[in-house]
């Protein structure tokens, strides 16, 4: 692919992104079917670590973080550097200055299948960062590659604008035609969920809650008193 640089993208609206920021990962993965997971070596920097923005996909040569530098210039206000390279790599590509640059340019986070450096500055500084590796190993910025097309991040599919959803649960993707759809379908499992949350408070079991009792009976299990 020609290395290539696009300048506008499509973005979900802000109120349904904020939406699924608040539902979490684990809960909008429920609500799409169990899809949109990437790959649980992806860890957010610091525990606390939680955001929800639309994503700026970046292609670079392992071990150069040239295009990240030009990505920065196209991010707006409630955006994700989503940053993935051509072959396998753990270099710390991306660190503290590279953060202020971004969130100057309204960046709220930095989700990266490389390394990244400077984690204790980054959270001071409460930039929220989900990479596959802490290294001090420095990078280049010799070789061309993209920004803001489709790319494969830690296994999934992403194309711009998408949203992404991260925490410390880890980092789940929304195509962004489906977002609000899936904002809704979030707001109804959290609803189900508070019921259930009550219901288990109140000591009744999750066994009879979907009733699994039934379940278990047809899969053979039985119950005695005493092993004699």
């Amino acid at each position: 692919m020609t290395p290539t640089i696009v300048r506008g993208i499509r973005r979900a609206d802000p109120e349904v992104i904020s939406a699924l920021g608040s539902y979490g990962v684990a809960t909008v993965h429920e609500a799409q079917d169990r899809t949109g997971l990437l790959q649980p070596y992806m860890r957010p920097i610091y525990p606390t670590a939680r955001t929800a923005g639309s994503a700026i996909t970046v292609a670079c040569h392992p071990g150069d973080n040239l295009m990240i530098h030009a990505a920065i210039e196209w991010c707006r206000q409630g955006d994700v550097l989503v940053v993935t390279t051509s072959s396998d790599s753990t270099d710390g590509m991306f660190g503290e200055l590279l953060a202020e640059s971004a969130r100057a340019w309204g960046a709220v986070g930095l989700v990266i299948d490389a390394g990244i450096r400077d984690v204790a500055e980054l959270t001071a500084m409460n930039f929220p960062v989900w990479a596959k590796a802490v290294c001090a190993q420095g990078t280049v910025k010799a070789t061309p590659g993209s920004v803001n097309v489709p790319v494969i991040c830690a296994g999934v599919a992403i194309n711009p604008g998408d949203v992404i959803v991260a925490d410390v649960d880890g980092l789940v993707v929304v195509k962004r035609e489906h977002a609000a759809d899936i904002a809704r379908r979030a707001a109804d499992r959290a609803t189900r969920e508070q019921i259930v949350r009550e219901q288990l408070k109140s000591k009744t079991l999750g066994l009879d809650i979907y009733g699994l009792r039934a379940k278990l009976a047809a899969l053979g299990v039985q119950y005695i008193d005493d092993l004699g």
